[in-house]
């Protein structure tokens, strides 16, 4: 069989029929490499929707931070931004100070202060890297499960060829073929996951170097407001 008729012979079957051709092995590759998909594709959907919603809310919250005249006025409108990891982190610092103010009438301890604002930024960032891991094993395993299947696959087919006597190219070909479908989705569930692994990191590192300058931010407004 030459290329061009093997080529031929691919794109007049049936993708699905090959994959219902495929052994034992082979299903259960292919459904786990569904699976590794699909989860990625949840993953990379709610990703998408939490981090563009975060840096929207964080532009608004942001705005609204530098128009207030003190930190009380922040907080009462900080209700309505929620979403933003900002507000997160404020909270961590307006607690601190309510508790500094409540017991000594001011802040004296800035020091205590830093640590909280990097507490909230910490878990902030905890929140945004959840489920971060899954795409990187996905985008990092799944071609190498592909083509644990291909290689499979075709091991059976020459176990077979061997077995019937057959000595043609003709003979194992749709049997590659179906093999080869292993490799194509492995490929398929990892590409995704690759591309927005590397997307979503860059987004969180730059929400990440956003916080680190609110809470600059953060400290300056309380050294105004409740200065020794």
């Amino acid at each position: 069989m030459t290329l061009q008729a093997s080529i031929a012979f691919l794109l007049q079957v049936n993708l699905w029929d090959m994959v219902q051709q495929s052994g034992p092995v082979g299903m259960l590759v292919l459904a786990l490499l569904l699976c590794f998909s699909i989860y990625s594709w949840t993953v990379i959907f709610a990703k998408w929707r939490a981090l563009g919603g975060g840096r929207s809310a964080n532009a608004r919250f942001l705005r609204a931070f530098r128009k207030a005249n003190g930190l009380e006025a922040v907080m009462v409108a900080s209700e309505q931004y929620r979403p933003s990891p900002l507000v997160s982190v404020f909270d961590f610092g307006y607690e601190e100070i309510a508790r500094q103010v409540k017991a000594r009438g001011k802040v004296t301890n800035r020091t205590s202060l830093e640590r909280s604002l990097q507490l909230g930024i910490s878990e902030e960032l905890a929140k945004l890297e959840r489920n971060m891991n899954w795409l990187a094993t996905v985008a990092s395993v799944s071609p190498f499960i592909g083509l644990l299947g291909t290689v499979m696959g075709i091991i059976r087919e020459f176990q077979d060829l061997g077995q019937v006597g057959g000595q043609s190219l003709k003979t194992v070909g749709p049997g590659i073929g179906e093999a080869l479908i292993a490799t194509a989705m492995g490929l398929f569930a990892a590409i995704p996951a690759a591309i927005f692994y590397n997307l979503f990191s860059n987004a969180i590192r730059e929400i990440g170097a956003r916080m680190d300058d609110f809470a600059l931010e953060f400290l300056n407004m309380a050294d105004r407001g409740f200065g020794e």
